[in-house]
């Protein structure tokens, strides 16, 4: 298992700590100099807001540990592709890294409907990967809805 795969397992293990919570499962990290320096899971039930992504939990948790507003250092993992809120966020805290697992193909803003870490129109580009470990977080959104689809 390579270092992504590993990290991304984090990401799945915080992913499942959210399904459990009946919040969507996506879990993310923030990775700066080889540390995990923040972690979250979707949170949009518990806050009561749809603002409550992964993502940006993680991106807030990171910048208050670091103490800036900008993370050029900084890894993002994440179990779904980001959505444009998401993606734009990590845009601008100037995040070096993203990886994600499953695309979403419904509202994925970094390569699927959009492509909006990698557009040269905006201020920074962010590195892409995608596809790891995909094919677990794809069983955990999908188990998830079908959960939610018979009760």
């Amino acid at each position: 298992m390579n270092l992504d795969e590993e990290r991304m397992r984090i990401c799945l293990a915080l992913a499942k700590d959210a399904a459990q919570r009946d919040e969507v499962p996506v879990g993310a990290i923030v990775v700066i100099d080889g540390e995990v320096v923040a972690e979250a899971h979707n949170e949009t039930v518990a806050q009561h807001s749809s603002l409550a992504h992964a993502e940006l939990l993680a991106l807030q948790k990171a910048l208050s540990e670091v103490g800036d507003r900008y993370l050029p250092a900084a890894e993002v993992y994440v179990t779904l592709e980001p959505c444009a809120m998401c993606a734009g966020a990590l845009v601008l805290a100037r995040v070096r890294r993203l990886i994600f697992a499953a695309r979403d193909p419904k509202a994925g803003a970094c390569g699927s409907l959009y492509n909006l870490c990698v557009d040269p129109r905006l201020n920074h580009e962010i590195e892409v990967v995608s596809d790891i470990l995909a094919e677990d977080a794809g069983t955990a959104l999908q188990s998830f809805f079908q959960r939610l689809r018979s009760s």
